[in-house]
């Protein structure tokens, strides 16, 4: 098993930024990828961005230009820097690891973007 835990979320204005981060333990020398996904009210859970153990990144689409994704493999942890947050931009945001071909899960945390 692994477990994730994040912080950092929050409210913030649009234009602001935030900083969330998700840390691992566990069975952590099983995990490939980890990466956060986000999840608003009525809509399904997408993807924000992920990354491999050799530093491949996937961008979502909307948070292209924007978002940073960072990993400290030594800490077991992923990072997610968020600039020129957008209303648009609130939601639940999960961390995700894989490991074995098992997808785990954070508790999530609110992110809020409103003036």
């Amino acid at each position: 098993q692994v477990q994730l835990v994040e912080s950092g979320g929050g409210l913030v204005q649009p234009g602001g930024s935030l900083r969330l981060s998700c840390a691992a333990s566990g069975r952590v020398w099983s995990i490939t990828t980890m990466g956060w996904y986000r999840q608003a009210p009525g809509k399904q859970r997408e993807l924000v961005a992920d990354i491999t153990t050799g530093s491949m990144i996937t961008y979502g689409e909307s948070v292209k230009g924007r978002f940073t994704i960072s990993r400290d493999n030594a800490k077991n942890a992923v990072n997610l820097q968020m600039n020129s947050l957008k209303p648009e931009d609130t939601a639940v945001y999960y961390c995700n690891a894989v490991g074995h071909f098992v997808d785990y899960w954070g508790q999530g945390t609110q992110v809020t973007v409103s003036s």
